[in-house]
C-alpha cells in the first residue's frame, strides 16, 4: 500500500483535495475533491466564507477514507496576509476580511505616521501592496479597536484552518513573512516595529518552519473523517509551495508563479533591502529552507478569469487562447496599476485604459484577452530585466508554473518579449511543493534539491522559444 499525503490547495476561486504519493521514484497525484471559493459581502465587507472553507475541507479528507486510501498527513496552503483574529476562548472574532476588501483605502498614510515607506521596507524588504496584514491591522486599530483590544492570537487563513484541524495554535513562516512584519535578518517577527505600531504582542505566535508537524487530528474530526492523521504544515503561502516545485537545476531560478496572481522572481539566499529594489517594488518573501523569493506581484490571470466572467462564461481557456491568438489588436495596457485590483467591471477598465492612451479599444472575448495576455508578456519582460540588473545574473529561462502554465499562447509571447526559452509545468505547482514540503518532513525526499529533480522525472515540461 503506498504511503499517501494530501495536500489542501485553496485558492481564492477554489480548492482541492490531491493525494500524492512515490511510485518508482516518481510523485504520483490524484484529484480526490474539488470545490468553489470566492469572496462574499457581509455588512458591508467582502470577506471568506471560512466556515464553508472547512465544511469542504472535511468533505475531501472523508473522500479519502470512502476511497481507502488514508493519508500520513495532510497539509493545507492558501492564498497570503489574510487573517482571523481569536479571542482567548479560541473563538473567532468577527469576519475574515478579504483583502481586496476596501478598509484598507487610505490606512497606508496612518502606518506611515509611525514609520516611513522607506524605513519599512529596509527593515522588512516586502513589497507595498495596499492590503497586507500590516495595514489590515491598522484598519482592525482604527476601525474596529474593541477587536483589536479583544484579540488574543492573530492566525493567518491556513493557520486558521489547521487549528480548527487540531485544537493548535500556530504561524508558519512562509506566510508570516507577508505581513510585512518580520525582520529578514533575525527571521523572526520584528517586535520593534510590532511595538511602534502598537499591535499587541500577544496576538503573535511563535513561528514554525514549513515539514513542522502541527498535531494529529482533534477527536472531533477523527470522528467526522472517519480516520486520524498528522498534520503538517507545509510552506502555507500557496507561492512558497508553487516555488518547491519549480524543475529548476542549479540556483539559477527564474520562475513565474501563474495563477490568479503572476508571481515572477528568484530565489536569494539574502534579501535584497536596498533602496533600488523598493523603487522597482520587489518583495523579498520567505522560502523553504529560510530562502527568499525575490519577487514582484504582477496582477495575473485575475484579469482574464474576470473578463471571462463578464464575457463569456461558457467558453474554457483553452478557446479564449486560441481566439486571443487570431486577434491582430496591438494594445497594450498596464497591468499592475491598482485600476485592475478590484473593478467593477474588468471589461470596461481596459477598454477605458486603451481609450485614455488613444489605442485600439478591444471588444469581444477575443481582443480583451489578447490585450491581456500581451499585456502579461510585456510585463514579464520589464520585470525579467529589473531582476537581472538588481542580482547580476543572465538567467537562461523562465520557468512557468501553475495554472497560467497550461497557457500557450501567453507562454509563447513571453518567450518572444524575453527573448529566452520558457519550460511550462508542473500545472499543479502549488499541491505538488506542499506534498514535498510533507515527504521532506517524512523523511521521503531529502532535501528541496532532491525533491525538484524528483518533480523533473516525474512530470512533462512543455517548451517555448523566442
Amino acid at each position: 500500500m503506498p504511503k499517501y499525503f494530501l495536500a489542501i490547495d485553496i485558492g481564492a476561486s477554489g480548492g482541492r483535495h490531491i493525494l500524492g504519493h512515490l511510485e518508482n521514484g516518481r510523485i504520483q497525484l490524484e484529484e480526490i475533491y474539488r470545490f468553489p471559493n470566492g469572496m462574499i459581502e457581509r455588512e458591508g465587507h467582502l470577506v471568506w466564507n471560512v466556515d464553508l472553507l472547512f465544511k469542504e475541507i472535511l468533505k475531501g479528507m472523508k473522500c479519502c477514507r470512502e476511497q481507502g486510501k488514508i493519508p500520513a498527513s495532510v497539509g493545507i496552503d492558501t492564498w497570503a496576509v489574510d487573517f482571523c483574529l481569536l479571542d482567548e476562548g479560541g473563538q473567532r472574532l468577527g469576519e475574515a476580511v478579504a483583502y481586496r476588501d476596501a478598509r484598507t483605502k487610505g490606512i497606508e498614510r496612518l502606518v506611515y505616521d509611525y514609520i516611513s515607506e522607506e524605513e519599512l521596507y529596509a527593515r522588512t524588504g516586502i513589497q507595498k501592496q495596499p492590503f497586507n496584514t500590516i495595514y489590515q491591522l491598522m484598519a482592525v486599530k482604527k476601525q474596529c479597536p474593541e477587536m483589536l483590544e479583544r484579540a488574543d492570537k492573530m492566525l493567518l487563513i491556513p493557520d486558521y484552518l489547521h487549528y480548527l484541524l487540531t485544537g493548535r495554535c500556530t504561524t508558519e513562516y512562509t506566510n508570516a513573512t507577508t505581513t510585512q512584519l518580520v525582520n529578514p535578518e533575525t527571521k523572526d517577527w520584528d517586535w520593534e516595529l510590532i511595538d511602534r505600531l502598537e499591535y499587541p504582542r500577544k496576538i503573535f505566535l511563535p513561528l514554525i518552519q514549513p515539514g513542522t508537524v502541527i498535531g494529529p487530528l482533534s477527536a472531533a474530526i477523527r470522528a467526522q473523517v472517519g480516520y486520524d492523521c498528522r498534520v503538517v504544515a507545509p510552506a502555507t503561502h500557496d507561492t512558497a509551495s508553487a516555488v518547491m516545485a519549480v524543475p529548476a537545476e542549479g540556483d539559477k531560478v527564474l520562475y513565474i508563479s501563474s495563477g490568479t496572481w503572476s508571481l515572477m522572481g528568484t530565489e536569494l539566499m539574502q534579501a535584497d533591502c536596498s533602496t533600488e529594489s523598493r523603487l522597482r517594488n520587489l518583495t523579498n518573501e520567505g522560502g523553504y529552507d529560510f530562502r527568499y523569493r525575490y519577487l514582484k506581484n504582477i496582477m495575473g490571470l485575475w484579469m482574464i478569469q474576470s473578463a471571462r466572467k463578464e464575457l463569456t462564461r461558457d467558453l474554457d481557456y483553452e478557446t479564449i487562447c486560441r481566439l486571443a491568438m487570431e486577434s491582430d489588436i496591438e494594445s497594450l495596457v498596464d497591468c499592475n496599476d491598482s485600476r485592475f485590483l478590484a473593478p467593477e467591471s474588468m471589461t470596461d477598465e481596459i477598454q477605458a485604459a486603451c481609450r485614455e492612451q488613444g489605442v485600439q479599444v478591444p471588444f469581444g472575448i477575443g481582443q480583451v484577452a489578447a490585450v491581456i495576455y500581451r499585456s502579461l508578456a510585456q510585463c514579464y519582460e520589464d520585470t525579467l530585466h529589473e531582476i537581472q540588473k538588481l542580482t547580476g545574473i543572465k538567467y537562461e529561462c523562465i520557468h512557468v508554473v501553475g495554472g497560467g502554465s497550461n497557457a500557450d499562447f501567453l507562454n509563447q509571447l513571453t518567450a518572444q518579449a524575453a527573448e529566452i526559452p520558457v519550460l511550462a509545468g508542473p500545472g499543479e505547482a502549488t499541491a505538488i511543493g506542499n506534498l514535498c514540503a510533507q515527504m521532506i518532513g517524512a523523511g521521503e525526499l531529502s532535501d528541496l534539491a532532491a525533491a525538484r529533480k524528483c518533480i523533473r522525472e516525474s512530470f512533462t515540461l512543455e517548451k517555448f522559444l523566442p
